[in-house]
């Protein structure tokens, strides 16, 4: 029954449109454009994310600190709130009103309506994502082997990339997939920042709106497929850390 809930309406959704309906579609220039600037947009949220969200996953690991669980519960904050008050949130930062946002006019960033909004609203969603996940993969290391490293001289840098990093590298690719993934389908706080340019959920909306299912099942279509190779990816990488463990 809950495979039946999960696949039926997605098999409704793919068995709709006719193959000319999926040619034509993925032939129009702005179902292209709109498929291409979700998937550059959504991998820059997941290359932030594995950049920044490194060393706080490596840092959650391995210390403990006071106000920790609060430190956690922050960073899974943006999977609990509404995605559109997240839209709203980083909107009103950007606002010539907020001392940021008038930082951001004097150095010329401009998120409302622009693609370095867009990326910006998909790193804030995707970067929990990757963090939890590279956070059990660190845990997952034996704290002794790196002591053993740093034993033998190996600096705290060394020890990291030649003793974690190739222990903890496949949570750490999962981690990247998983937070890529979450932020191609992002729409509630994108659609306030920046419906323009299009990114491919946007797309769908407005063709739902102005031409019904008939036009927007096409684009909803193609992004399940995209989305679906990306986590058939997560499990091909991943698949190794369930037998492992």
């Amino acid at each position: 029954m809950v495979l039946l809930f999960i696949l039926l309406p997605l098999f409704e959704m793919v068995s709709q449109p006719s193959w000319n309906d999926l040619r034509e579609t993925i032939a129009d220039e702005e179902v292209r454009s709109a498929i291409f600037l979700s998937l550059t947009c959504s991998a820059s949220a997941a290359a932030i994310s594995f950049i920044f969200g490194t060393p706080m996953a490596y840092l959650l690991a391995r210390t403990d600190f006071t106000g920790k669980k609060v430190v956690e519960s922050m960073i899974d904050l943006p999977i609990m709130i509404p995605h559109p008050v997240i839209g709203i949130a980083i909107l009103s930062l950007s606002g010539r009103n907020h001392w940021l946002g008038q930082i951001f006019q004097d150095i010329g960033i401009q998120l409302l309506g622009t693609k370095t909004g867009i990326i910006t609203v998909l790193t804030f969603v995707a970067l929990p994502f990757y963090i939890n996940t590279a956070k059990a993969g660190f845990q997952a290391v034996p704290c002794r082997l790196e002591q053993v490293a740093r034993s033998l001289g190996a600096g705290q840098s060394a020890t990291f990339f030649r003793i974690t990093v190739p222990l903890t590298w496949r949570h750490m690719i999962t981690g990247f997939i998983m937070s890529m993934a979450r932020a191609i389908s992002e729409f509630g706080a994108v659609v306030i920042v920046a419906y323009h340019p299009m990114i491919a959920p946007v797309l769908m909306y407005e063709r739902f709106t102005a031409y019904g299912l008939k036009y927007s099942q096409p684009v909803a279509v193609w992004l399940i497929l995209i989305c679906l190779v990306l986590f058939l990816l997560l499990r091909v990488v991943s698949s190794p850390i369930g037998k492992k463990n």
